[in-house]
């Protein structure tokens, strides 16, 4: 599977664009951090696009949820890929790299919008580390960003400013379609 087909999948199977947005992000900050720490940067992306792909059909039954978006790729990915999806909802232990990041790269990206959402201008080429990081103590800011999940970075030798900035500057990339580019209403 290549980017194309996971957006198409995305498209097909989530109806709700902030869901698809979420996903958009999550694909972008796992690019950045593939290219960190020199991992496949288009399967980390893939993984992160697709993530969540059953959550309309799982959101009533959260136990289901990522084994069905296994179920459904069958083997147009890898078993890395299928690990990490798994390995984001509590199926599967963290073991792998690709598990850790996306574990807690699904939270920050919420993090992330929600900052710029209350930013004026609503761009996220104005948001710095500094803020995020205001942000990310207070936890009645965005309460569905599980910050330990977040955390969970630093088994990967990621200190938490550094990860604000990659995820950042991977959002960026993607701002337009993300609607966080300061134009989108």
């Amino acid at each position: 599977m290549n980017k194309n087909e996971a957006i198409k999948e995305i498209e097909r199977n989530l109806s709700e664009s902030n869901l698809r947005k979420h996903c958009y992000a999550v694909g972008a900050i796992m690019r950045e951090l593939a290219l960190k720490l020199d991992k496949d940067p288009d399967e980390w992306e893939i993984a992160g696009i697709i993530h969540d792909l059953d959550y309309e059909m799982t959101k009533d039954e959260v136990e289901m949820h990522a084994k069905k978006t296994v179920e459904m790729l069958g083997d147009r990915v890898d078993q890395d890929i299928k690990d990490a999806i798994l390995a984001h909802n509590d199926q599967k232990n963290l073991e792998k790299d690709i598990e850790i990041a996306l574990y807690a790269a699904d939270q920050i990206s919420g993090l992330i919008t929600a900052s710029v959402l209350v930013r004026p201008g609503k761009d996220i080429e104005t948001l710095k580390v500094k803020s995020l990081k205001k942000k990310f103590k207070d936890k009645s800011f965005a309460a569905g960003a599980d910050r330990e999940r977040i955390k969970v970075i630093e088994e990967l030798g990621i200190e938490l400013n550094e990860f604000f900035q990659i995820a950042i500057d991977g959002m960026k990339k993607e701002k337009e379609i993300l609607g966080l580019d300061g134009q989108s209403e």
